[in-house]
């Protein structure tokens, strides 16, 4: 296959005379969809840098120590994925864009004054077969490369951290994923036969539960298995290597502590480079200013694949123990001690400048909240908005604040007083006593009699239901004998005493409807009368206490009376007492940050009940108490019931003759029954609603 030149030497007047140039760049078709880039430079090529970015794709390749002596900046590819390849130079490298149509695996190596780019397929492989009849790169000092060690860690935020110990920092690395396993291959560095094994991590609560370490041909393979929803990540640092298998975030109300990364996603593979050349790599490939201290120093070896860049740069920054700060849309780096060294300087010098800054007074007006509670919360014992020198004064006619302190100061009381100095919203709240009743009583009752006389030789014999029946029979009797010389005729209880003729006297004390039954013959009569009652009575009382109060203030209605009575003192003396039987409500509301109200809710319902008599001979009147306390959380407006008390009465009331009365049907006639149904239920609703400005919360 023949090459195609697209880029010819050229030399230039700027160019370095110990700098080598970047004079063509060669663009080589292969199978595959391979595509094979040569760039020739005029003296020894440097190793170059390469980072990679997702969205649009690109590759990016920087040459450090090299001028541009390409004769166009811009070369027009559109072969095996590649569009355009762009060129640019600063005043210490050359960097190279590639315009991808998507992102494709690479690889590079450097022969004399060449670095050959292999793009697309398998770029490893393909470099392989290109450079075969190439001399064999010299052995690494110190013995074969390999893996060293390996370790399993978790980290805090439950994520698996597989670490390997790499013999050399340039070992080449694939990491790739194979159904529910994240698969590393290093394909010149062999496992010792001690690390050959499987290793369990099922104890440690992490996505990994083990993983694998075989040999693949001259090299190793790492096999985690990993569960659940994860993600992955893989980065180097020097000659250690880690791969970090987390479970991934899920959305949730409180904030997590594990930091999220949102920056542009890139790829970057660095051998042995300067720390502060990584720096001035992600600073151009995120677009943020990045300012690195001189103390900066020192190389670093990193390898990360598919991260975002300011996770890149959180991972640059621990592996050198530097630490950042952002000031506006600036990223200031440096060692940790020099930023901690720093801010201090920075608070004592703010502290001279306090001391020193001139006082300025200043009165504040207090609208909706008490000065006097501003300036506690201001100024306290343990706790002080204003400096040392700063004073705080309250002039309650006016509810206005006297303050003195530095500008600065004052400028942090405004802010407060301005956060706090708020209108309190307020909460209507509506209470709706229902007091449902329901009472049954039904009442049989019978009265029965037999009245006879007869004369009986110079005597006569009575029945009656009494005595006072047969005594006025009899007493008729014998004053018809001693005038007419007989009996008849005789009197019987009549009117008002006719209950006198009554055997069975058992009647409804109020009948609704009755019916009686009379036999009068010669010489006696029979008396029979049934009564019944039925009466039933349905009641709804409904009281609706109505209340308005700030938020988080109680507030307190009742409406009722307060009943006096007599109470004897020890002396002897009586006094006035009273009782309260009130409908009462009480209430505390809390309207929380999103609208809802919790209340503290004390409802009671009382009723004067019963007079007792004390042992003093005192009438003192009993209260019926009905009340309910807790606490619950309402959406604004909604109605929700609180609970409810459910009495139930049943009786069943027989009075009736012995024996007589247990007689089935006739048993009727001798006694009377009564069956009483009584039921109280009690309920009550609340519905609170948050006062707005401008609406009616009565409608």
């Amino acid at each position: 296959m023949i090459a195609g030149v697209l880029g010819l030497a050229a030399g230039t007047a700027a160019q370095a005379a110990d700098n080598p140039a970047l004079q063509a760049i060669d663009v080589q078709p292969l199978a595959g969809q391979q595509l094979q880039l040569t760039l020739r430079l005029s003296g020894p090529a440097p190793q170059p840098l390469s980072f990679t970015i997702d969205n649009p794709a690109r590759i990016s390749f920087d040459l450090p120590n090299t001028t541009l002596a390409l004769p166009s900046r811009r070369i027009d590819v559109h072969a095996s994925g590649v569009d355009t390849i762009l060129a640019a130079e600063t005043k210490d490298r050359t960097r190279l864009v590639l315009n991808l149509d998507k992102l494709m695996p690479y690889d590079t190596r450097v022969e004399g004054n060449n670095i050959i780019v292999m793009l697309g397929g398998s770029a490893g492989h393909a470099a392989a077969a290109a450079s075969s009849g190439a001399a064999p790169a010299a052995p690494v000092a110190g013995g074969p490369r390999e893996l060293r060690s390996i370790d399993f860690r978790r980290g805090a935020d439950g994520a698996g951290r597989v670490v390997v110990r790499l013999s050399d920092p340039h070992i080449r690395i694939n990491l790739h994923q194979v159904g529910n396993q994240v698969v590393v291959d290093f394909s010149d560095a062999a496992a010792p036969a001690n690390l050959l094994r499987r290793y369990d991590a099922t104890d440690y609560g992490t996505p990994i539960s083990g993983f694998d370490v075989t040999r693949v041909g001259n090299g190793s393979r790492i096999a985690i298995t990993a569960t659940g929803d994860y993600e992955q990540l893989a980065y180097q640092s020097d000659d250690q290597y880690v791969v970090e298998v987390a479970p991934r975030r899920k959305l949730a109300n409180a904030p997590e502590e594990r930091p999220v990364y949102t920056g542009e996603r890139l790829t970057l593979n660095f051998q042995d480079i300067e720390t502060r050349a990584v720096l001035q790599l992600l600073a151009d490939a995120s677009g943020q200013n990045i300012v690195v201290s001189d103390s900066v120093s020192g190389n670093v070896t990193l390898r990360l694949q598919n991260v975002p860049w300011d996770q890149a740069l959180d991972i640059v920054l621990r592996t050198k123990g530097l630490d950042k700060r952002r000031q506006d849309n600036v990223i200031i780096v440096a060692p940790q001690a020099e930023l901690a060294a720093r801010e201090k300087a920075e608070l004592a010098a703010r502290k001279d400048v306090q001391e020193l800054a001139p006082l300025r007074s200043e009165y504040l007006q207090v609208n909706y909240a008490k000065a006097q509670d501003m300036a506690a919360l201001i100024k306290t014992q343990t706790n002080s908005l204003l400096s040392a020198r700063g004073s705080v004064a309250v002039d309650e006619r006016t509810n206005t604040l006297l303050l003195q302190d530095t500008a600065e100061r004052l400028a942090d009381v405004r802010r407060l007083v301005a956060t706090l100095d708020i209108p309190v919203r307020q909460v209507l709240i509506e209470a709706r006593i229902v007091v449902v009743s329901n009472d049954f009583q039904r009442q049989l009752g019978a009265r029965f009699g037999y009245t006879s006389f007869q004369k009986y030789g110079q005597g006569l014999i009575s029945t009656a239901g009494t005595a006072s029946g047969t005594d006025t029979a009899i007493s008729s009797g014998i004053a018809n004998l001693a005038s007419t010389g007989n009996i008849y005729p005789v009197g019987v209880p009549t009117g008002a005493a006719a209950s006198n003729r009554y055997n069975v006297n058992l009647p409804v004390t109020s009948p609704a409807g009755s019916i009686a039954l009379g036999i009068l013959h010669d010489n006696f009569i029979v008396d029979l009368e049934l009564s019944a009652a039925q009466a039933e009575t349905q009641a709804n009382i409904i009281a609706s206490p109505r209340v308005i109060t700030a938020n988080q203030k109680e507030a307190t209605i009742e409406q009722g009376v307060e009943i006096p009575y007599q109470q004897s003192a020890s002396s002897g003396a009586t006094t006035i007492q009273f009782k309260k039987a009130v409908l009462s409500l009480k209430v505390t509301p809390q309207i929380t940050p999103d609208n809802r109200i919790i209340l503290d809710l004390d409802v009671k319902d009382d009723a004067v009940g019963t007079v007792v008599v004390t042992s003093g001979g005192v009438n003192v009147p009993s209260i019926d108490t009905r009340e309910i306390a807790t606490q619950v959380l309402v959406n604004d407006g909604q109605t929700v019931v609180l609970g409810g008390i459910l009495t139930t009465t049943q009786r069943e009331d027989d009075t009736k003759v012995p024996y007589l009365g247990d007689i089935p049907v006739l048993g009727h006639l001798f006694k009377t029954t009564s069956h009483k149904d009584d039921k109280d239920e009690l309920m009550i609703f609340i519905t609170p609603k948050i006062v707005r400005e401008g609406v009616n919360v009565y409608n």
